[in-house]
Order: structure tokens, then sequence, then C-alpha cells
């Protein structure tokens, strides 16, 4: 009725008004609808990065966590700047299969007016950004309470240039190889959580285990702090999900569907795997199998059905509670978990990808097992990539600023060793 009564009044001069913004993105400007989703979707997933440290912190000793949580804060100031620097013009600044350039460094050639899709690359950039972030900082939870803060700084700052950028240009960057290849990734199952993963094995493999780990019990100090970390996290992954999607619509619906599904599912079938191997459920395995059945669907989450993203959840609890016993079976010391669940997480929701992918794409249930092959052959170049590069990176800070705090510094812990403060003071 308000329409109706300008057009009365104003004719085709109102005409005329309604139809700018069709007119505007017809002359190629942004769509104010995708624009606005994905600014809050890149809000979302930066607050991913305190709920993290929310989820980390709660689960290590009361002596380390702030130490845990500062981890996690250093990677959004340290890969913030190297984003802006070079991380992003080496991820998409080119068309090459290997890896970007340098002629988007500090995001030269880049104005307001520049398009990504229906979005201006100002956004793009930004959310593409978080992810840069984000994804070094999980590898944060195989070294907790025990790796030099100085070192761990530089670590991330080397492991996302020289690791992150490499294999996020594959798989999303213009000519990237995995991506014409033809393998599936909507959302960084082998991008972020894959990659991070297996670097956090070897990480911890190399900087050997905690003091008195495993006679000593070492249980979360603060469980309270983990669950509101994984209700963060969940409720962040919505932006980094349904965001991958670029824009507000069909495609960002069914990511923002899958991605709700899998995470309450993953929660369920951990507690179930638990409660049958433990004799009771607990809360950090509540906590743990949101983040599985998240971690699961992420590559998937625009490719597969929700009842398949159902399915995907109820797998990803127990095989994801299964990767986080390999540390009990094997001896390393993987503290919070970061293999067990984003590395045995990740390699698992590619791979579920290619067998269950339906929209958009085709698995080995709609008849392609080229599909599987494709998945599987980007976790092993991801994979092999990632340790070798990272394992060049963590010899060379070995020699040079060495990796662990020294053993009083340790039982003394990380907060005051390495900051002088305390988490709590009673």
């Amino acid at each position: 009725m308000m329409y109706g009564s300008f057009l009365r009044l104003s004719g085709p001069a109102a005409l005329a008004f309604l139809l700018l913004p069709a007119l505007a993105r017809a002359a190629g400007s942004a769509d104010p609808g995708d624009t606005a989703w994905m600014l809050v979707s890149s809000a979302l997933v930066l607050l991913m990065l305190p709920g993290l440290a929310l989820f980390y912190g709660g689960m290590v000793r009361a002596k380390n966590v702030l130490s845990t949580t500062m981890h996690i804060f250093a990677a959004l100031a340290i890969l913030g700047v190297q984003w802006i620097v070079v991380g992003y013009s080496l991820a998409f600044g080119g068309a090459g299969p290997w890896i970007g350039g340098f002629d988007q460094m500090f995001l030269a050639g880049i104005t307001p007016e520049s398009l990504t899709g229906t979005i201006p690359t100002y956004v793009f950039v930004m959310f593409q950004g978080m992810f840069a972030i984000i994804t070094p900082a999980l590898i944060a939870g195989a070294v907790a309470e025990r790796m030099k803060f100085s070192t761990y700084c530089v670590f991330i700052l080397l492991w996302g240039t020289l690791v992150y950028d490499p294999i996020a240009h594959w798989v999303w960057g213009e000519g990237g190889w995995l991506l014409e290849a033809g393998a599936l990734d909507f959302a960084g199952g082998t991008v972020v959580h894959f990659s991070s993963g297996i670097t956090a094995l070897v990480l911890a493999i190399v900087l050997g285990r905690r003091k008195g780990y495993p006679q000593e019990r070492m249980p979360p100090h603060n469980l309270p702090m983990t669950l509101l970390g994984a209700g963060l996290l969940w409720f962040g992954w919505f932006g980094f999900n349904a965001g991958s999607a670029l824009s507000a619509g069909p495609s960002a619906a069914l990511a923002f569907t899958t991605t709700q599904a899998a995470a309450a599912a993953g929660a369920l079938s951990w507690l179930a795997a638990e409660w049958i191997h433990s004799g009771r459920p607990s809360a950090l395995g509540a906590a743990s199998g949101v983040v599985a059945g998240l971690v699961v669907i992420t590559p998937a989450a625009g490719f597969v059905t929700p009842a398949w993203a159902l399915l995907m959840g109820l797998t990803a609890g127990p095989i994801c509670f299964a990767g986080v016993l390999l540390k009990h079976r094997l001896g390393y010391d993987d503290s919070l978990d970061a293999f067990g669940v984003h590395g045995v997480g990740g390699a698992w929701g590619a791979l579920a990808t290619g067998l269950f992918a339906t929209v958009g794409a085709s698995g080995l249930i709609a008849g392609n097992l080229h599909q599987l092959w494709l998945q599987l052959l980007g976790l092993l170049a991801a994979g092999v990539y990632a340790v070798v590069v990272s394992l060049g990176i963590i010899y060379l800070l070995k020699v040079t600023l060495g990796l662990r705090v020294e053993p009083d510094e340790e039982r003394m812990g990380l907060d005051q060793a390495a900051h002088s403060e305390s988490g709590y003071n009673f």
C-alpha cells in the first residue's frame, strides 16, 4: 500500500526510484543482500576465534588458561596482518596451478568498486581472511601447556604463508590444480581442518609429551568455559559454512541446514560412543561431538542433503572419538585433540563428500566413483605437503629459537612463565 500511494503521487519519478537498485546491479554493482550476508558471515567466523579460545582455554589446567587463550588471540593479530600484506595475494591473487602471486600484496589493485561475484572484493578478502586466521590457531590445541610462545608466533606466521596459502589456492584459487581437477571442498575440510590437524599431529610428536603425561592426571579446569566456547563455535560455524556460498541464496540455505543437522547428530553420536566405551556421557564429550559434527560437514555443507548430513554427523562422533583414543594407544600427546577431531574429522568429511554429494555435484552414491578418488587425491596432496613443509619449519625453529619452555617453567605454568599473569586471582 505504501508503494502504491507513492506511485500515485510521484508517477514515473517514483518508478525510476524503485528501479534504481536493479539498474545499479545490472551496471555491475554489488548485490546488497549478498553483501550484507557476507559481512555478517565474516563477523560470525571472527567470533569463532574467541569461541575457540574459550573451548581450548577451559580444557587446560588453570595455570595455563591465559597462555592457551593467547595462542588464539596471537593468531588474530599475526595472521590478520599477514593476510593483508601477502596472504591474500598468495592464495587468491593469481591464476597459476600452485600459488597465486605477489601482485596484490597490501591488496594492491582492489578498490571499493572491485567485485568478486556479487559482493565487493574487500568483503571476500575479509571473509577468506577469517579462514586464514583460524586454521593455524587450531594447531594450538596440540601444543598447549609446553610450547614457547615466541616460537609459536613465528611458527604460525611461517605455516600460514608456506602451507595454508598454497593449499587454499590449490582448492579455491583461480586456476588451482585441485579446483581444476574437480575436487570438492565447500568450506574447508581439506584446506582448514585436515591441513591443520595433520600438522598438529606432527608438531605434537616432535615437541614431545607434557611433563608427567600420561601418568599424571591432567583434567580440564573449567568445563563450563569449554561448553560456552563450543556454543560460540556452533553459532559462528553458520557463517563459516553457509557463508561459503558467497551469496544469500539457496546454497547458503542448504549449508545452514546441513550444518545444524550434522552438529546435533555429532553431539548425539559422540555421547553414545562415550557412554558405551566409558559407562557414562560427559560434558566434554558433548562439546567435542558438536565440533566433530561441524568439522565433518564442512567440506560437504553445500553438496549434500540434510538426510546425508545427519548420517555424516552420526558417523562423526564415533570416528572422531576413536581418533582421540589413538593418542592413548600410540603414546603421543595431542593435548586438546586437534588431530583427533580436526585431522581425523577433516579427512572423513572430505571422503564422505565424495560418497554422499548429490547437490550440484555427484558422489559415489550417484554413481561417480571418480569423485571419491579426487577427494582422496586432495587429502594425500594436502597431507604430504603440510607434513613436509611443517617439518622443515619445525626443525628450523628448533635449532634457532627452541620449541619447548624450560621444565621449571612448565611446572610453574605458562601463564606466569610466558606472560607474568594469572588467569584467576582468588
